[in-house]
């Protein structure tokens, strides 16, 4: 072997041993880098955990809250609006119903044909009509107007499978995604809106769910909605509601009462430094902090902002701060789930939504399994923080708690595209509702989907307060 040929080989040798510990020194940067990572990750689980002992008293204080919300009319953040419901859907009901569901930047309307227990929903249509800009910053005049022309112009559409029995005009529903401070079951004070039809009933989304899901089972006595933002309302004994006495005519002894809970508000919810920085950029600090804990719309940014507090503490990316990481509300929930739900090996589709989203490159598969434990953890807050809001309700209307032991069956109807697109958060919260109440209890309790609930629970609600009946 000359000398030219070894001096090549001790050049490669000293080039690989190089290169070797170069790989040797990057993986032990990343595993310091992913130890410090799990510190913050330790310290914001303890900062939010939510055991047992949490869960029941959150419970109670729904509970409490409930109480002093029906007693007083500021007596509570949540504010308990009565929705003059209190005749809900059977199934018995007959005639061509509409409804209208308001809420964002369009409007649904619907027509459903009833038939009665045999028949139930003999047809139904509905169409989606964008609200045009200009409106949205416009009179509430001309926007209601134009919701009118539009509704005139999808009555022209009926068609021959449906038909309007005899002696009867046309009914609405109407559902809103917002609070209405209602004065009667087809008015409030946003609008008494009666042009063209006769308007049977007016009610917020939250109720359309309930009656849409009573319509099919006499057992739901709840709905909850968990997709951008959250509500619930229940069907609450009507002498239980002083503001109630003597205002209903025509009572079954129950009104629906619309709760407004993202507003609930405890000392015992588990708030940590990232909840308090994501409420003082919002619009509404120092409200809705219930919905900010366990609502899509805020999920996302919360794990936003604790990769931001990783990558500035221990540049777990291998970079300075990416400057994405700092834009609030940019990884959104649906981004959030799918990480979450990742089962490939290497976590791929981890890698590529912080690729998409945040522009963060070559991440390692223990930063990954980070981001997925980190998303893991903010789910199961909010849905166990929602589960007990749920068994809070049931244990005000006398379902679970105080000596129950089995009990009657009794079905939450759940909307919403968290609820819905979200398994791991489903999951999560009918185990804390099972571990609230117990494995008997919990036989008789049933959380139940109700597809598109709001849409034809108004129709049904039309029918079901119907003046022609």
């Amino acid at each position: 072997m000359g000398k030219a040929t070894t001096r090549a080989i001790l050049v490669l040798s000293v080039a690989a041993c190089a290169a070797a510990g170069f790989v040797v020194r990057q993986r032990i940067v990343s595993k310091i880098k992913c130890r410090r990572a799990l510190a913050v990750l330790e310290e914001f689980q303890q900062s939010c955990a939510t055991p047992l002992t949490l869960l029941r008293d959150v419970v109670d204080a729904m509970e409490a809250e409930m109480f002093a919300g029906l007693a007083s009319e500021k007596g509570s953040r949540l504010q308990m609006l009565l929705s003059y419901v209190n005749n809900l859907p059977t199934g018995h009901e007959n005639g061509l119903f509409y409804a209208l569901d308001l809420g964002g930047t369009n409007f649904r309307v619907l027509r459903v044909q009833l038939g009665g227990v045999e028949r139930r929903v003999v047809n139904q249509e509905f169409e989606e009509v964008p609200i045009p800009q200009n409106l949205m910053v416009s009179t509430s005049k001309e926007l209601f107007d134009y919701i009118a022309s539009e509704l005139v112009r999808f009555v022209a559409t009926e068609g021959e499978n449906f038909h309007l029995p005899a002696g009867q005009q046309r009914e609405i529903g109407f559902t809103f995604s917002f609070p209405v401070k209602q004065t009667s079951i087809d008015s409030g004070t946003l609008v008494n809106w009666t042009k063209g039809f006769s308007v049977a009933d007016m009610v917020n989304d939250t109720v359309g769910t309930l009656a849409g899901g009573r319509y099919w089972n006499k057992d739901v006595m709840a709905a909850v909605i968990l997709g951008t933002g959250t509500n619930a309302c229940y069907v609450e004994r009507a002498d239980a509601i002083p503001e109630a006495k003597g205002l209903l005519h025509r009572t079954s002894g129950n009104m629906v009462i619309n709760m407004e809970w993202g507003n609930f508000w405890s000392s015992h919810l588990p708030v940590t430094e990232f909840d308090k920085a994501l409420d003082s950029k919002t619009i509404n600090p120092g409200y809705q902090l219930f919905e900010k804990l366990i609502s899509g719309f805020y999920l996302g940014d919360i794990v936003r902002r604790v990769l931001l507090r990783m990558a500035e503490e221990t540049s777990l990316f291998e970079h300075d701060v990416l400057p994405k990481l700092s834009v609030p509300f940019i990884l959104r929930t649906p981004d959030m789930s799918a990480m979450h739900e990742d089962t490939s090996p290497k976590l791929e589709v981890v890698k590529k939504k912080l690729q998409d989203v945040f522009g963060i490159q070559n991440t390692c598969l223990e930063t990954r399994k980070i981001v997925v434990e980190l998303c893991n953890t903010v789910t199961e807050r909010g849905a166990r923080l929602a589960s007990a809001g749920i068994v809070g309700i049931l244990k005000k209307i006398g379902r679970v708690g105080n000596g129950v032991t089995s009990g009657e069956r009794t079905v939450v109807a759940m909307d919403g595209g968290l609820y819905e697109h979200y398994p791991s958060f489903r999951k999560y919260l009918q185990d804390a509702v099972t571990e609230l109440v117990g494995p008997d209890v919990s036989k008789m309790i049933v959380i139940e989907h109700s597809r598109d609930g709001s849409g034809i629970g108004a129709a049904l609600l039309a029918a079901s307060h119907s003046q022609f009946i």
